[in-house]
């Protein structure tokens, strides 16, 4: 990894994981190429615990949750977008009202907070894992327990080859079958149980794959190697046959409130049982005989990643490109789309407040991908595209931007209603309705696909709508893309948007 321009590079870097269990942040520095981290932070909030039977985060747990990331805010104070990543996983991934507290979340940080799908959660630990350890050959595995997930992968230095995210965490678990403290053997082989029907999901495809090394992150692993060389089962290297002895030790004791005598932090107890759980159910699964901890996680992965994407080594261009080459999109026809949008964009972006990194990201990818659809079907082939860019795994997109990139798709084209819209947030429609039209430009001007641009293109913004002009001639002499734009003048009407051609 090779150090970026220090004249456009921040000095320091900041992710915050809000997980299910416990909230981090982790501040570092990128020297000589190597994050140098400069400070950590991190609480027990146990947002998953606070759903209700609804699936709705609870007031309180809210607060406990703002209340922490208001400590975190006072260091990021001065911090430029950029180099600043805010995280939810599994809890906010399961509550309805995600959408109020990320909210009042952005409004206590001042930064936008986003939602990542498990498997790119996975994706992010296993990069923020693979850092921490020796650069060697052979692939290796990586589990994460949290609180409501649990991220296995498969990888091989930087890169991974198989990921997958289950629905169990620690705090689900202690909820579901030790919510009053007590270890019993029959809550604990219903726990196994569970644990072991989840893990049917992967079972196969990764024990064919197979792995040389396996290590473990965060913190439920972390204890049980503390607590295994606590009480020399092992060194600290966890295996099988000393999780099934820590298993029974636990039974004899009989209550959560007696780990202290394991040395169990106070704040760990209560998820320490169900932590071991699910790792000893993945043990027997998987056929994992020995395991090492290591400090890196999903924060630490949070940090390469912008790294990564300072240096132009973004993850969401692999993405991108991977996308183009899996469904056989027509590249110089989306760069015709692209170059064509973008001339449109540059002139107006700023009038429209719309000139953020951000909004000129997902503009270009859409114009990437906004033929994808048509591996299904050429009939309504935009409402397929947006339906697999919805809900594929799009290894650097989050949730949100997922929802973004899919809506440009969705409304490139036909109808300009309100159905194009139907699933944002109402904060983001004006915005995405804008980031549409100039897709819809570009490929209206791009219709006779000939990869010619059109003369003399320019725009100018209005208020709310846009007046656009082509050298002498040319529009004349293309009848087609002419008919073309009247279609496009009535389609956008619709929208209470205003397209002037002179």
């Amino acid at each position: 990894m090779t150090a970026p321009n220090s004249a456009t590079s921040p000095e320091l870097f900041a992710a915050i994981d809000m997980g299910s269990n416990s909230f981090h942040m982790v501040i570092a520095r990128l020297i000589h190429g190597e994050i140098r981290t400069l400070e950590k932070m991190g609480e027990k909030v146990q947002l998953g615990a606070g759903l209700d039977a609804n699936n709705n985060l609870t007031e309180e747990a809210q607060l406990r949750g703002l209340d922490c990331l208001s400590r975190f805010a006072q260091r990021l104070q001065g911090m430029p977008p950029a180099a600043v990543q805010i995280v939810g996983t599994n809890a906010l991934r399961v509550a309805r009202n995600a959408s109020e507290f990320m909210a009042r979340a952005e409004e206590v940080l001042g930064f936008p907070v986003e939602i990542i799908a498990g498997r790119e959660e996975a994706r992010l630990i296993y990069l923020g894992v693979s850092h921490t350890l020796a650069d060697d050959t052979g692939r290796r595995l990586v589990i994460d327990i949290g609180g409501g997930s649990t991220e296995f992968v498969i990888g091989e230095r930087f890169e991974t080859q198989v990921l997958d995210s289950l629905h169990m965490g620690c705090v689900s678990f202690r909820n579901a079958y030790f919510p009053d403290g007590r270890i019993q053997r029959k809550q604990f082989d219903k726990a196994m149980t569970h644990a072991s029907q989840e893990l049917l999901n992967i079972r196969y495809r990764f024990r064919q794959l197979g792995w040389q090394s396996a290590v473990g992150s965060s913190g439920s692993i972390k204890a049980i190697s503390s607590v295994l060389a606590t009480l020399k089962l092992t060194n600290g290297t966890i295996t099988i046959d000393a999780l099934r002895e820590l298993r029974q030790r636990l039974i004899d004791m009989g209550h959560t409130d007696r780990l202290s005598e394991l040395g169990v932090r106070t704040d760990r107890q209560s998820i320490f049982p169900s932590g071991l759980v699910i790792l000893l159910a993945a043990f027997e699964s998987l056929g994992i005989e020995t395991m090492t901890y290591t400090d890196g996680a999903l924060r630490e992965g949070l940090l390469y990643d912008i790294v990564g994407r300072i240096q132009h080594e973004d993850v969401r261009e692999r993405t991108i490109q991977a996308l183009q080459g899996r469904y056989d999109i027509d590249t110089s026809l989306a760069s015709a789309v692209e170059e064509t949008a973008m001339t449109a964009f540059r002139q107006v972006a700023k009038a429209w407040e719309i000139d953020s990194e951000y909004d000129e990201d997902i503009l270009r990818w859409a114009c990437r991908l906004h033929e994808i659809g048509l591996t299904i079907s050429h009939t309504q082939y935009h409402k397929h595209g947006a339906y697999m860019l919805r809900y594929s795994d799009l290894p650097g997109f989050s949730q949100q931007a997922k929802k973004d990139l899919a809506t440009l798709v969705r409304g490139h084209r036909r109808k300009f209603s309100t159905a194009v819209f139907e699933s944002c947030d109402p904060e983001d429609v004006p915005r995405l309705r804008l980031l549409c039209v100039l897709l819809r430009m570009g490929v209206l001007l791009q219709h006779p696909r000939n990869m010619e641009q059109p003369a003399g293109f320019s725009v100018e913004p209005q208020a709310n709508g846009m007046t656009i002009s082509f050298a002498d001639g040319w529009l004349e002499e293309r009848p087609l893309t002419r008919a073309d734009l009247h279609n496009e003048i009535d389609y956008l009407a619709k929208q209470d948007f205003k397209l002037i051609v002179t």
